[in-house]
């Protein structure tokens, strides 16, 4: 059995292009390859990346432009939840340990889009999220904070995300730590641009929930298997 909550709205609607990639991050209606015009429905990936995390299911459906919008959330009741469990295992984290959360620091001038992706990577991932709106800024704290990855926008006031990158490869500490390019750019010369920067990973926009995690993935298992020895 399963709960079921439906919330409607009279608002700008969702268009039939859109609708199939509107649960993606940074995915938006007429959107430029790093600023946002008009709403940015960040929002949406977490809330699908969250409901997942329970079980759960969402969808959204549209009429189309100036006609609304309906999503639909679907959740198991506690007692579907309880027969999925291992039998003899408390429920939730307590399974297992508890997995090791990543200092992430990340660095995107679009406020909404950086806050969007540090409650998702920290609801779901359980990392631990620095965010900043500037190259400036992020590099008078990443020694202080010593972060275990940096996710890095292109498009930044102060300096772009390639200089930010060398930069920071300059500094002894991060001369090995992962660098992920979050950016509109998705070109071939884009990808070898970032690559010559110092970027070990770059992903375009609109990027799944799920593509950034894995990414984080593999520090992870060398920081839990650092943690056993």
């Amino acid at each position: 059995m399963e709960a079921t909550l439906t919330v409607a709205d009279d608002g700008e609607g969702i268009t039939a292009e859109l609708l199939p990639r509107v649960f993606d991050l940074f995915s938006q209606g007429e959107r430029k390859a790093d600023r946002a015009r008009g709403g940015l429905g960040l929002g949406l990936a977490p809330v699908r990346s969250l409901i997942q995390l329970h079980g759960g299911s969402v969808e959204a459906s549209s009429p189309g432009r100036g006609a609304g919008s309906i999503f639909t959330v679907k959740l198991p009741l506690k007692h579907e939840l309880a027969a999925l469990a291992t039998p003899g295992a408390p429920a939730g984290r307590a399974r297992g340990k508890m997995p090791t959360a990543l200092r992430v620091m990340l660095v995107d001038d679009n406020i909404d889009a950086a806050v969007s992706l540090s409650l998702l990577l920290e609801a779901a991932g359980d990392h631990l999220v620095s965010t900043y709106y500037d190259a400036t800024s992020a590099l008078e704290w990443a020694a202080f904070e010593r972060p275990d990855v940096f996710i890095l926008d292109i498009g930044l006031p102060d300096m772009n995300g390639y200089e930010l990158a060398r930069r920071l490869r300059a500094m002894p500490q991060f001369a090995a730590t992962l660098l992920i390019a979050l950016t509109g750019y998705g070109q071939l010369a884009d990808k070898v641009r970032a690559r010559e920067a110092g970027f070990d990973i770059h992903i375009a926009k609109p990027a799944e929930p799920e593509e950034i995690l894995n990414a984080l993935a593999s520090v992870r298992v060398v920081a839990e298997a650092e943690r056993a020895s």
